[in-house]
């Protein structure tokens, strides 16, 4: 007897479970994970980012280097680079989509990461003719002009997601941070400009300081069942709102995690943080667990519960707002006794 359909739809995809493997190095830069992450029970994985910045300073020393000796003598040609612009700085990143999309037939999207314009359209063509299946694009910024405003920044951003959809037609999905004025007017912009999905939510990694050096330093804090909250609040506000797919990421470690994030609205759920502390392997239990949920509760299929708790249709919809704050705030939730 089969067991319940897990199976997904994100980016126009057809997963055979919710379960994708985000972007992230250690899991994605050696080709010869891909593969194991693939047999583990992966649907789809996103690739380590590219980041826009290892484009332009490729760019722009292909661009001193042409220009070099040009107006000395006729022999500096023999020396110019012969790579041509439209190559630099993805090679090597077009070789993994290419070499990965041969070895597993799941789905392989690209991850473009940046916050200003750029060389969008050219890498989002030349990641398509590798053979991503979809692109993710992760607008990862931290502002700090004060000359812009928060229209500015959003409009800026709205721009290089046109810019990237009119260049291609692989599904993009939209990585965002959590840290916008109103989230739900944003999303419907980058909808308006060709984005298929949003990915909530990128998560910074902080810098701290060491008191001894007195120099800034960074510490990997792998994410935990505290970094769901958010996503989870917000898929759950803007699944039926907006019309885009929504794929939750932040702390999801086991099948009841991809329970909760399928009933507030997504339809694909990143896994990254557990995998970096159990292996591969994880993927299976996670898969097993969600499947045992839904055969525990009468669900033929995962699809079944997409949504079925987002605020529109959640019992209490208030709760995804601050009436869920004045509750919490309203009782000693440690229950301590504070009597002498």
């Amino acid at each position: 007897m089969s067991g319940p359909d897990l199976s997904s739809d994100y980016l126009g995809l057809s997963l055979d479970s919710p379960l994708v493997v985000g972007a992230a190095a250690p899991l994605s830069a050696d080709p010869d994970r891909i593969p194991r992450l693939a047999e583990a029970g992966a649907a789809a994985v996103v690739l380590h980012s590219l980041f826009l910045e290892q484009i332009e300073r490729d760019w722009h020393d292909w661009h001193h280097h042409r220009h070099l000796g040009s107006e000395s003598y006729a022999e500096a040609l023999s020396y110019l680079p012969s790579l041509e612009p439209r190559h630099l700085g993805i090679e090597g990143y077009l070789h993994e989509i290419e070499t990965a999309s041969q070895r597993v037939n799941i789905p392989i999207i690209a991850s473009l990461n940046g916050c200003e314009e750029g060389h969008w359209e050219g890498i989002a063509r030349a990641v398509a003719q590798a053979g991503a299946a979809a692109i993710e694009l992760n607008l990862y910024a931290v502002p700090t002009d004060s000359r812009l405003g928060a229209d500015a920044l959003e409009a800026a951003q709205v721009e290089i997601v046109r810019s990237v959809c009119a260049a291609t037609d692989l599904p993009v999905a939209v990585k965002l941070s959590p840290y916008y004025t109103n989230l739900t007017h944003l999303a419907k912009a980058l909808q308006g400009a060709g984005a298929h999905a949003l990915v909530l939510f990128n998560r910074f990694y902080q810098p701290d300081i060491d008191i001894e050096t007195l120099e800034p330093c960074s510490n990997l804090l792998l994410s935990s069942a505290a970094d769901q909250r958010l996503p989870l609040r917000w898929i759950a506000l803007l699944q039926g709102r907006v019309p885009l797919q929504f794929a939750a990421s932040g702390g999801i470690s086991c099948g009841a995690d991809v329970v909760r994030m399928l009933m507030v609205g997504a339809s694909a759920t990143l896994v990254v943080s557990a995998l970096l502390r159990h292996g591969p392997q994880h993927l299976r239990t996670l898969r097993a667990e969600l499947s045992h949920w839904l055969e525990e509760h009468g669900h033929s299929s995962a699809r079944a519960l997409v949504g079925c708790m987002n605020q529109r249709r959640c019992p209490d919809p208030a709760s995804y707002e601050r009436a869920q704050y004045l509750r919490a705030i309203a009782v000693d939730p440690l229950g301590m006794d504070w009597d002498p």
